[in-house]
């Protein structure tokens, strides 16, 4: 835990450094002992000892120590339970000496850590789990969700969530899956599902799916973080490198979605004075490395062409400067090279401000309204559209509908806000 988020009450230290070390200390404990299902439980042992231990005895100099610490001795507990603690130690560096001065210095392991985390991405992205289970098994590994907050994300119940990411670390268990980063063939066929994966733990901290807040800031650097060692790990692709400009833009605009009583703020409506300009310039770099690739003949994707629509709002200092039809182009072919309802309802919105509400709006019937399924995109999007064409009343209702579809506080207050506006609107004109 840095200085700067370094608190004194045992409650707030505890939440804290679980947030910012779980990852880490899962993927650590996974290279010592090999089982990922193991070491998530030595981790939550160690965080139950924390409950437990620093509200009487205070929080520890080092609290990220302190719970690798804790969550090492609890391994050599169970092992020597499990009868097998010579060839365990062995494993995790005992030397035969002491127990404690055969363990790795966890000086000497900060060098390892990093890896630890993206290996720890790539385990749970392993082929023999479905693309279902990688999403949920990152979430909880990597991303520290807890598993009512993955259930709910998924629209599943807990109990069916619970058991999708039991059966997923029993299936690496029985597949044998090796805690190494893949080479060769191989880490090119994880690499599309290991994306994918980041950029989901991405938006559930950009927008998140429940609770309070609208943002989960968090879980978005951890994402941003694993990107950019995807990056060091593949520089030659191009997607690689587009999905770290994408979420380095995306993140630059974090610091500007919250007014000062934490009500979100929509992206035109934003002061741009408080966008990351450090963040931009680190997303355009990555993006000009990846059209230096695709100049050279290497294939683009999605991300490539989602961080080349952010790279236009990034590049326009006011709202008014922003190239919508530029936008509108490149959301058309995303269309084509990776259609969804997604990408759909996004065009929507471009070509509602490139030509017109009407334009949007004919792209947004044209998918359906049960396209995705309950979300509250759909609505909102609409009643946006509406609103813009000056059809107040069915702007309201298409608020209104959104802001009961959705299971986030600040966005359904959002969307509240807007419905009453629009039927204000209404009311003034009669």
């Amino acid at each position: 835990m840095s200085a700067e988020t370094r608190t004194d009450d045992p409650s707030e230290a505890i939440i804290a450094a679980w947030r910012a070390e779980s990852a880490r200390l899962v993927g650590a404990l996974t290279r010592m002992t090999r089982d990922v299902e193991l070491a998530e439980d030595l981790a939550q042992d160690a965080l139950v000892a924390a409950l437990e231990q620093w509200p009487a005895a205070g929080v520890p100099e080092n609290p990220s120590a302190w719970l690798m610490t804790t969550a090492k001795r609890r391994g050599i507990d169970h092992f020597r339970r499990a009868d097998v603690l010579r060839r365990k130690v062995a494993e995790i560096g005992h030397a035969g000496g002491g127990e404690e001065e055969g363990m790795p210095d966890l000086d000497a392991q900060l060098d390892h850590i990093e890896d630890d985390v993206l290996r720890l991405v790539f385990l749970a992205c392993h082929p023999s789990l479905t693309s279902e289970s990688r999403a949920a098994l990152t979430l909880r590994l990597v991303g520290g969700l807890t598993t009512a907050e993955i259930a709910r994300g998924f629209l599943v119940a807990e109990s069916a969530m619970g058991q999708r990411i039991s059966r997923a670390k029993k299936t690496l268990a029985e597949a044998c899956a090796e805690f190494e980063l893949p080479s060769g063939p191989e880490r090119t066929r994880r690499l599309d599902d290991v994306m994918a994966v980041i950029y989901l733990i991405f938006n559930e901290g950009y927008t998140a799916t429940t609770g309070k807040d609208w943002m989960r800031q968090d879980l978005s650097n951890e994402a941003i973080r694993l990107a950019r060692m995807l990056a060091e790990l593949a520089p030659d692709e191009p997607e690689v490198l587009g999905l770290q400009a994408l979420l380095e833009l995306q993140a630059s605009r974090m610091g500007a979605r919250l007014d000062e009583s934490g009500a979100p703020v929509l992206l035109e409506a934003q002061d741009r004075r408080r966008w990351d300009r450090s963040l931009i310039r680190r997303g355009m770099a990555a993006l000009q490395r990846a059209e230096l690739l695709a100049s050279r003949g290497k294939p683009v994707g999605k991300y490539f062409l989602q961080a080349s629509i952010a790279v236009q709002h990034a590049r326009a200092e006011r709202a008014d400067d922003t190239n919508w039809r530029r936008i509108a182009a490149l959301y058309d072919v995303l269309a084509d090279a990776a259609p969804g309802p997604v990408v759909e309802v996004n065009r929507a919105v471009a070509h509602g401000r490139a030509y017109g509400a009407d334009a949007g709006l004919a792209v947004l019937e044209a998918l359906g309204d049960g396209a995705l399924g309950d979300s509250p995109l759909v609505p909102s999007v609409r009643g946006d559209l509406l609103e813009r064409a000056g059809r107040h009343g069915p702007a309201s209702q298409a608020f209104a509908e959104a802001a009961a579809r959705t299971r986030n506080e600040s966005e359904r207050a959002l969307l509240h806000r807007r419905a009453q506006l629009n039927l204000e609107r209404v009311s003034k004109s009669r």
